[in-house]
């Protein structure tokens, strides 16, 4: 069967928005309706309901069943366009379309409507050309939440009513199952069971607080980085939390994000800001020595906190905090050396990706982001730095057989960038690691180097992230291994369970042996049943455990059992050893 254009499923979706609000219409007339849009994958309608009519999840397979039935009866969406009196004539009882009409008679746009059966909306379509397009089987409501008006937190806190839609009803199924397992899967969820991290209200939201356990991730996460990039020749820095507000006004952050920026007022009126990046802090290193060609590229990386200023409303978990713990690189280099030092971060990118089976996953890509041809006015640097930056980063997509695709107006206003797209167990595209070019920053700083003439020149800045916002990483794969994660990266690689009493002497040196070979182990020295403790142990995810009994003592083996591939036998302490140090470096 020919699939349908992602237009005519936009359309559908669109037009189910605008069914949606009128089965919401019927169950409250006065109900004040905002926006409908389609998203993604289905649409969502904002309402500000009456006194006494508030919508909850359990009223949602009603408004479904009446969303049918308009469905049943037919209807052909007649557009029109009409003046802005007609306008506020038809929608004088609805203050959102009031304030939307304001804005689109002071813009000089055309002023039009859709009508669906009894209910005409503001807007500017499209739709379906006729109910017979929409397959009543083929969309469902799927949850509530709440929605300030126009994104502002100052504003009403309307009802969203979210609905999904496909072209199928096997596509519908097939969404809402790998919603189900998505929930199983949430890295809010698995993180408490686990025990990697926690929140607190005395602390505040979006300040996510790590275990032992959640660290001991956190911390193989950086290492193994580290590993990867001190062969390239990076090296670590280190910088204060604050700053004077005079290096973001330099750097142009204060212009663009002062909003979001926390601001630190000391004991004798001085002003600081906590600084919402690393960047600035590190070009002021490279401006605090005269430097050369021959010095070039120098490599910064630091693994550090930044702030900022998120809206409470926008607050999820890991995956967007107050607290950003950056990953973060930053090269200095001329720009013949763009393309080997970006190779290089690419390289690093493989080598991380793959030690989580991430990299070449049908379906991962490369978005060589550059500027709009249409705006070149929103870009700053000359025609010939742009155009050296965009070629530099095609040639290295291509040197590195990158499955990539050019996106236009994607780039940052001061340099063209590559971003990673991964596709994480359950399909969804997740952008991680970024290699992004700088044209403004050096410039903005007056950063020099001597080139071989004698002559002063202004170097280029490459931004490199791997794992990106460490918070946000560990959401994302949290969620992509269920848990479930590689022996390098799981917060305990080994659990030891002594079956009684006399045999903790034993497991004990065991877990000391593994320990000095830096191998994270847990000794449950708990006074539970054997049975219970290998419970346990399933339940937290852990990769291996050892189960020490009388005949493991006698022998002075161990009897080693694996999450994934069940009963291993028995084994000396060197060949577990060296089978975990193994496993561990990626050499199986």
């Amino acid at each position: 069967m020919e699939r349908m254009s992602d237009e005519n499923l936009s359309n559908i979706r669109h037009s189910l928005a605008h069914v949606l609000a009128t089965a919401v219409l019927k169950y409250d007339h006065e109900v004040k309706i905002a926006i409908g849009p389609s998203t993604d994958t289905g649409f969502y309608y904002d309402f500000e309901f009456s006194e006494g009519k508030t919508v909850g999840e359990d009223n949602l397979k009603k408004l479904e069943k009446e969303m049918r039935n308009v469905l049943k009866r037919g209807f052909e969406p007649e557009h029109k366009e009409i003046s802005v009196d007609e306008a506020k004539t038809i929608f004088k009882d609805q203050p959102y379309k009031l304030e939307l009409i304001e804005e689109i008679a002071t813009s000089g746009n055309q002023i039009t409507t859709y009508t669906i059966g009894d209910f005409t909306d503001l807007c500017e379509g499209p739709h379906v050309t006729n109910s017979k397009e929409i397959k009543p089987d083929s969309f469902s409501l799927s949850h509530v939440a709440g929605a300030y008006w126009r994104g502002d937190e100052k504003n009403t806190m309307l009802t969203r009513i979210y609905g999904v839609a496909f072209e199928t009803k096997e596509e519908l199924e097939k969404y809402i199952e790998l919603q189900e397992e998505a929930k199983k899967r949430d890295h809010r969820k698995l993180g408490k069971e686990l025990g990697l991290f926690t929140f607190s209200d005395l602390v505040g939201p979006g300040l996510p607080l790590f275990t032992p356990k959640g660290t001991a991730m956190r911390r193989a996460i950086v290492d193994k980085i580290s590993n990867i990039q001190k062969e390239y020749g990076y090296e670590e820095v280190t910088i204060p939390h604050i700053a004077k507000q005079d290096l973001y006004e330099t750097s142009g952050h204060w212009e663009k994000f002062g909003d979001e920026l926390f601001k630190v007022t000391g004991a004798h009126d001085s002003t600081f800001i906590m600084k919402p990046m690393n960047c600035p802090h590190h070009t002021q290193i490279y401006a605090g020595y005269p430097r050369s060609y021959k010095d070039l590229p120098i490599r910064f990386t630091e693994t550090t906190m930044v702030y900022r200023d998120e809206q409470a409303g926008e607050l999820l978990g890991l995956s967007r905090v107050r607290s950003i713990s950056q990953d973060d690189g930053h090269v200095f280099c001329t720009p013949e050396q763009i393309i080997e030092e970006s190779t290089n971060i690419a390289d690093i990118i493989k080598q991380f990706y793959t030690s989580l089976g991430m990299w070449g996953v049908e379906g991962s890509w490369v978005s060589l982001s550059v500027r709009d041809p249409e705006t070149p006015e929103e870009y700053i640097g000359d025609e010939p730095q742009w155009r050296l930056a965009e070629d530099s980063l095609e040639s290295v997509a291509k040197s590195e057989g990158l499955t990539y695709k050019r996106v236009e107006g994607e780039a940052a206003f001061y340099g063209p960038k590559l971003d990673f797209m991964f596709k994480d167990a359950l399909g969804r595209e997740r952008q991680l690691a970024t290699i992004q070019l700088d044209l403004m920053m050096p410039v903005r700083f007056g950063l020099e180097y001597t080139d071989s003439n004698g002559d002063k020149q202004t170097p280029v800045m490459i931004h490199r992230a791997i794992a990106g916002s460490l918070e946000r990483f560990m959401s994302v794969i949290i969620e992509h291994f269920a848990g479930n994660f590689p022996l390098w990266l799981s917060p305990v690689q080994v659990s030891i369970l002594p079956i009684g009493d006399s045999h903790f002497k034993y497991a004990k040196k065991i877990a000391g042996i593994l320990k000095a070979q830096n191998i994270r182990v847990e000794l449950d020295t708990s006074a539970e049943t054997l049975g219970k403790k290998i419970r346990n142990v399933k339940l937290s995810k852990t990769p291996y455990f050892l189960v020490i009994g009388d005949e493991e003592v006698t022998k002075g083996e161990v009897t080693l059992e694996s999450r994934d591939e069940g009963k291993i036998g028995s084994l000396t302490t060197e060949a577990l050893t060296e089978k975990l140090l193994k496993e561990i470096a990626g050499n199986i």
